[in-house]
């Protein structure tokens, strides 16, 4: 992925700011440098319940950055958070070897402790470091909130400690070192102060700082040296969204699985706090997932500039995880029409691990070893469900740099059809009778009308089973954006299908509009039904909106 990165920053030679990534070409060479891709969620403008997904790449030098490994203690008073830690901490130790063998400085803070590490050297060097000038007021306390969290809800209830067991345990603080499954070194640092740690950034020149350990929603948010004060005080701070957890129990609210309840937490700190990265940026390994943590896991794939896949994907990914315990995992490319960094979707090594893949991607090539996971993914009889210009997803139509690879018969190969181009018009959708039974049709009647336009994509294969035509219909009135070309005749068109691709369930879907399908429930039922029954799971119980909206 560095490489990538890298090879995009030498194609361009130049900073390139993109709407959905930005990369910053640094003055040093890739020797001494790091390339991460920063997730943010942000308001595309003013109204500040919608969000978008947005990535950043950026090149950090290694010697300016730390990791903190927060709170990993010996013990925890919680059974299960106990547990947790206990599988957690030899990843974050391999974390935390990788990122030192790089140049990282290491920061262990296991809150409360000091006193057993007092004659350690790395706790020695943190406690005779030189205060900086510019220590802030409030970095010795705790940080509960900052500004733009001000009238967010919190998104899980937290007030009876979060224990997750079947029966709740006793509160006690029983910890008494960091786990000792995580080494500390004699060049790392040891502390739990504010102050202390600020002054080690200070005098060591660190902007970049990695989050890593428990709790997200608790220490790791709030403590003195946690993301909120890190973040609020000016420095480039991101949690490692996979090397953490939660104190999260499933009976309180919003009544969702342990590892849901984290990734709401994510999503919050995503928007309102500082972004976030995977430990694959650091070390070129699929990212952590807890063993417990057994929701089906659904990796959504986005880049287009025509759709507002960016923020209808986010929203759809969100209700997954509400409504159904689906582990969702959002890729969000470049929304931009040009140049380099609109062909990397950073991520890609969450696929080998994917249960299923959502496809929303227009006209992108990919690096050939990204391609090569994508092609593997489908090779292995796993299942898609591709949206819109997903047909024509690696059909790039220009000259490509090199390392970047198409796939331009994708349309014939994977979903089985030919796409040919669209007329203008509004599109009446209907249920072709002999499918009427389909389990991806459940609980759908009548016809439907959208404003979008219809693709042209016969002939289908014959291993092709159509669910639902359209016909090219004039919009009602002057506002529609789509009116049918006057003269142009225009055919019945299939609209969504399956197929298959090996043992690859297979579902496409010509509709995918952010401003036309997506506000329809109809539709998003149809894509709901279309993901279970891409994995070959019972079709669950629809659920209009969130169930557990407060």
């Amino acid at each position: 992925m560095q490489k990538i990165a890298f090879l995009l920053l030498i194609v361009q030679g130049i900073v390139l700011v993109v709407s959905g990534v930005l990369l910053e070409a640094g003055t040093a060479g890739p020797e001494n440098r790091i390339y991460v891709n920063k997730r943010s969620r942000i308001p595309p403008g003013r109204n500040h319940h919608v969000f978008i997904v947005q990535n950043q790449i950026q090149s950090w030098m290694a010697s300016q950055t730390a990791v903190i490994i927060c709170d990993m203690w010996d013990k925890h008073w919680c059974r299960g958070a106990g547990r947790r830690v206990e599988e957690l901490a030899p990843v974050i130790d391999n974390f935390a070897g990788e990122a030192r063998r790089k140049g990282f400085l290491i920061i262990h803070s296991p809150s409360m402790v000091m006193d057993f590490y007092k004659d350690h050297p790395a706790r020695l060097r943190a406690k005779n470091i030189k205060p900086a000038p510019d220590i802030p007021d409030g970095i010795d306390e705790w940080c509960q909130a900052i500004s733009d969290e001000e009238k967010r809800n919190w998104p899980v209830d937290q007030s009876n400690g979060g224990c997750d067991c079947g029966s709740r345990c006793e509160t006690e603080y029983i910890w008494t070192r960091q786990i000792e499954s995580i080494a500390v070194e004699e060049d790392d640092f040891l502390s739990d102060s504010g102050s202390e740690i600020w002054s080690v950034l200070y005098h060591y020149g660190i902007q970049n700082i990695i989050l890593v350990g428990v709790h997200t929603n608790m220490c790791v948010a709030g403590r003195p040296f946690g993301l909120r004060n890190l973040a609020r005080f000016g420095k480039n701070v991101v949690l490692c969204r996979d090397l953490t957890d939660t104190m999260y129990d499933h009976r309180s609210f919003p009544y969702v699985s342990h590892f849901t309840g984290t990734d709401l937490v994510v999503e919050h700190i995503e928007k309102y706090i500082c972004p976030t990265i995977i430990s694959s940026d650091i070390t070129d390994l699929p990212p952590f997932r807890f063993s417990e943590d057994i929701r089906p896991r659904v990796v959504i794939l986005s880049a287009e500039s025509e759709y507002e896949a960016n923020r209808t994907l986010p929203d759809l990914a969100h209700e997954l995880a509400l409504n159904y315990n689906l582990s969702c995992e959002l890729l969000q490319g470049s929304t931009d029409k040009e140049g380099a960094a609109r062909n990397y979707i950073p991520g890609l090594l969450c696929l080998p691990d994917a249960d299923l893949v959502v496809l929303f991607v227009r006209r992108r090539a990919l690096p050939e070893s990204d391609m090569d996971l994508f092609v593997k993914y489908l090779s292995q009889g796993k299942p898609l469900v591709a949206l819109r210009t997903s047909s024509h997803a690696f059909n790039v139509k220009e000259e490509l740099v090199p390392d970047l690879t198409e796939w331009e018969n994708f349309d014939r190969e994977v979903l089985g059809c030919r796409y040919s181009g669209y007329p203008h018009g509004e599109t009446l959708v209907r249920i072709v009778p002999e499918a009427e039974n389909h389990p991806i049709l459940q609980g759908l009647t009548g016809l439907f009308r959208i404003r979008e336009t219809i693709y042209k994509c016969n002939p289908l294969e014959p291993s092709c089973t159509v669910l639902l035509m359209g016909s090219c219909v004039d919009g009602d009135d002057e506002n529609s954006r789509y009116h049918k070309d006057p003269g142009v005749e225009t055919k019945d068109e299939p609209v969504a299908w399956t197929n298959f691709y090996g043992k690859s369930r297979i579902f496409y879907t010509s509709m995918g509009n952010g401003r036309a399908s997506f506000k329809e429930a109809w539709f998003k039922r149809l894509l709901v039904q279309a993901m279970f029954w891409a994995m070959d799971l019972p079709i669950p119980e629809i659920i209009p909106g969130e169930k557990n909206a407060k």
